[in-house]
């Protein structure tokens, strides 16, 4: 039994170049394609959708890649990515309204599932995720280059949104804006929540609103993650942070808690024997060194501060670049974590 979802796609499919003129209006038609830069429907020529095929299968019509990501899927998915939906029934609506049908009635057991997850749950946090794109060649990435961070492209808990949802503080109508979206996860790696900064979709850094750094689910212990720590990590609070640590230490496992502190009641890995704390020089970054350190000492865990020359280790990077930064970074660290870590010594 075909499901809704595949019913739309079929019906979308048997109108696709009206579905790309729709959604998709900044590409063309080329031969048997319509091509354009991405599903978020930018100028370029890395996204192909099929005008021609069958109906099901390999080739069919309706199908699309991203030459640049390697997405590809079906146009509801194309649907859900172009415009930003988190949740499966919104995108249906969206794909029902394109093709004028009539909304079905739906059983108690349907609307069940449909229900929307609390704001700010651990589930919300996994819907925005899983509705997010991976982050090379999109304005998250640029986001992230413009800090001097280079090498970010490929990182699993990082993502994309076109257009995620932002509630003011004053209570005023929602917005959306472009955000890069972080994965926090449990020390088994399961999501528990994400981190949205929120970006000005000109590029010109974060938008211009009153936070544009926001967390939601369960975070208390948790953590953005780089890497599997096993004997070693290094953890600090903002994800640019530890990032920049990671520019000049690309084996290092590295943890961003996202708060002074949350830093402090991070959770140890069981085999951990070196902990390396990455300061924030203002009082509250050193109050987390200070109760973390003491936490860990008591598990039997070697911490060691790591101080920046600036605020944080970001600044330190764009000001110093990477070459400055990790001979500020070599006095600091454990010799022998130097090769192992990607570091040589001076």
């Amino acid at each position: 039994m075909s499901s809704p979802a595949a019913d739309l796609a079929q019906r979308l499919a048997q109108n696709v170049e009206s579905v790309c003129l729709t959604y998709l209006s900044n590409g063309r038609r080329a031969g048997n394609y319509w091509v354009v830069g991405d599903v978020q429907n930018n100028p370029g020529k890395s996204l192909f959708v099929r005008l021609s095929g069958p109906d099901y299968g390999k080739g069919a019509k309706g199908k699309w890649t991203d030459s640049s990501t390697g997405e590809h899927g079906d146009l509801v998915d194309l649907i859900r990515f172009n415009r930003g939906y988190t949740q499966l029934h919104d995108v249906l609506e969206e794909a029902r309204s394109f093709l004028s049908l009539p909304r079905p009635v739906p059983s108690p057991a349907l609307a069940q599932l449909r229900s929307p997850a609390p704001q700010g749950s651990p589930e919300s946090a996994r819907r925005l995720f899983a509705a997010s794109r991976t982050l090379g060649g999109t304005l998250a990435e640029r986001y992230l280059r413009g800090r001097r961070l280079a090498h970010v492209a490929g990182l699993s808990s990082l993502r994309f949104h076109p257009r995620c949802f932002y509630r003011p503080d004053d209570g005023a109508k929602n917005l959306s804006f472009p955000a890069l979206i972080a994965a926090v996860t449990d020390l088994s790696g399961a999501l528990t929540g994400a981190h949205r900064t929120w970006l000005d979709p000109a590029g010109g850094g974060k938008a211009a609103v009153e936070t544009p750094r926001r967390a939601m689910g369960n975070l208390l212990g948790h953590a953005v993650r780089f890497g599997i720590a096993e004997d070693v990590l290094a953890a600090g609070e903002g994800i640019e942070t530890v990032l920049s640590l990671r520019e000049v230490l690309p084996n290092l496992p590295l943890a961003a808690a996202l708060s002074s502190n949350h830093l402090a009641a991070i959770l140890f890995p069981p085999d951990l024997r070196v902990l390396y704390i990455l300061r924030d020089r203002d009082p509250a970054g050193d109050a987390a060194v200070e109760s973390l350190s003491a936490r860990a000492t008591a598990a039997g865990i070697q911490p060691v501060a790591l101080t920046p020359t600036e605020g944080d280790f970001n600044d330190d990077l764009c000001r110093l670049g990477p070459d400055r930064l990790s001979a500020h970074l070599v006095p600091q660290l454990a010799p022998g974590h130097l090769a192992r870590f990607g570091v040589q010594s001076a």
